[in-house]
């Protein structure tokens, strides 16, 4: 692990973005381009009015077309799973790249079937010790996850009997108008969630802060810095992989613990949820150490994720040269 604070500080950098890579396609197709709204509105009225068998027909035809048409993410996926399960020829790594986007296509899709057809779903809970040992505490808790599986689906363990207020922290989407979508589904789900959206004023580490001394749950995204955010270099699979620092300056600052929790898909319609020992942030005299320490330990447990469910890990730009 990559934890000296000197190097540490020299390698606290602002961020790129970490999701796909946009080239001239973007600006030609705009909102039918992969990171545009028309795939969210057609995803969103095809899972919530069509009939269920067509599922197998939609999955199969846009994965394909998306296989065939988008090379520089089949690309992607193909280098940053060679860390994971080793070097492969081409027609091995053409193979991991369909077979991590046909995956994502149906998370994608039970992610909009959920919303009219909850009742379908299953779901289990591993480690769900782990969840009670942190909420007999009076404080709050920092829950982190990463983009493996049906990852929204972290901040529901525990949610429907737990009387505390549950922040989530999201990225904003690419394309506006796909963020102005997003916000009005997430205004009608009827959850109880507080939605915040990283970057929309210049408050919101305070304002989670404060909630956090209050009792409340933070869910954070772990594994992909925000486009500006402060990073740590730390090593994912023995490559350098920059992690954003706030989780653990967040729950440093708060004292709280950090809880990771991911979700894999392990069949139609059914979920499994995997809650991890909690992380302590060390609260020494060096604060830079303490935050590299917890960060450390959170790629630990993403690279623990990621080799469970390879396919799972939906990372669409290239990591590592």
């Amino acid at each position: 692990m990559i934890s000296d604070p000197a190097f540490i500080r020299s390698n606290s950098r602002p961020a790129p973005r970490h999701g796909p890579a946009l080239g001239p396609t973007h600006r030609l197709l705009g909102r039918f381009h992969v990171t545009g709204v028309f795939w969210y509105r057609f995803a969103y009225w095809a899972f919530t009015r069509l009939p269920p068998w067509t599922e197998w027909v939609i999955v199969t035809v846009f994965t394909t077309f998306f296989f065939l048409a988008l090379g520089r993410i089949r690309g992607a996926l193909a280098s940053n799973l060679e860390p994971v399960l080793g070097p492969a020829g081409r027609w091995e790594s053409l193979r991991r790249s369909y077979r991590t986007l046909w995956a994502f296509a149906w998370c994608f899709t039970e992610r909009y079937r959920r919303l009219a057809a909850p009742e379908r779903f299953s779901a289990t809970i591993d480690g769900e010790e782990h969840w009670r040992q942190v909420m007999e505490g009076t404080g709050g808790v920092v829950l982190v996850t990463a983009h493996v599986g049906p990852w929204e689906n972290a901040t529901h363990v525990g949610a429907s009997n737990s009387p505390r207020r549950i922040h989530i922290v999201r990225e904003k989407e690419i394309d506006p108008r796909a963020q102005q979508f997003t916000q009005e589904l997430l205004s009608r789900s009827g959850n109880t969630f507080i939605t915040h959206f990283a970057g929309e004023e210049l408050s919101l580490a305070l304002e989670l802060a404060n909630a956090l001394r209050a009792g409340d749950v933070v869910a954070l995204q772990c594994d992909r810095p925000r486009e500006g955010g402060r990073t740590i270099v730390v090593s994912l699979f023995g490559r350098p992989m920059p992690l954003p620092t706030g989780p653990a300056a967040l729950a440093r600052a708060a004292h709280v613990p950090i809880l990771p929790v991911f979700n894999f898909r392990d069949g139609r319609f059914r979920g499994r949820s995997v809650v991890r020992a909690p992380i302590w942030v060390p609260r020494t005299s060096d604060r830079d150490a303490d935050v590299a320490d917890a960060t450390n330990r959170l790629a630990a447990e993403i690279e623990w994720a990621i080799r469970q469910r390879p396919h799972q890990w939906f990372c669409f730009r290239r990591l590592w040269e």
